[in-house]
């Protein structure tokens, strides 16, 4: 998990604790589709928590079966594009 569940709830501007599961697994949610999406994920790269935040953000709001896709992908897909290609994969620890 490379951004917590309050720094999260801080960033949508929740307060209570009613929602922390929906918001775990909406984070869990968000790092893979990024990784599905070849973006580079690390706990020290801030533009990789925005587009955790932003993506949580989106979803929290927008829970309804049709959403707003298209205006999501604009400010993500840059974001994306940088961390699959500006960025290193982190070195995997051999066993």
């Amino acid at each position: 998990m490379i951004v917590s569940v309050d720094e999260i709830k801080k960033y949508l501007r929740i307060d209570s604790e009613e929602e922390d599961t929906q918001i775990q697994a909406l984070e869990a949610a968000a790092e893979e589709y990024l990784k599905n999406a070849g973006a580079v994920l690390s706990e020290t790269n801030e533009l990789a928590k925005l587009a955790v935040k932003i993506l949580c953000v989106h979803w929290y709001e927008n829970r309804e079966p049709v959403g707003k896709a298209d205006e999501l992908a604009f400010s993500l897909q840059h974001i994306i594009t940088q961390l699959k290609y500006c960025y290193q994969p982190p070195e995997e620890v051999a066993t």
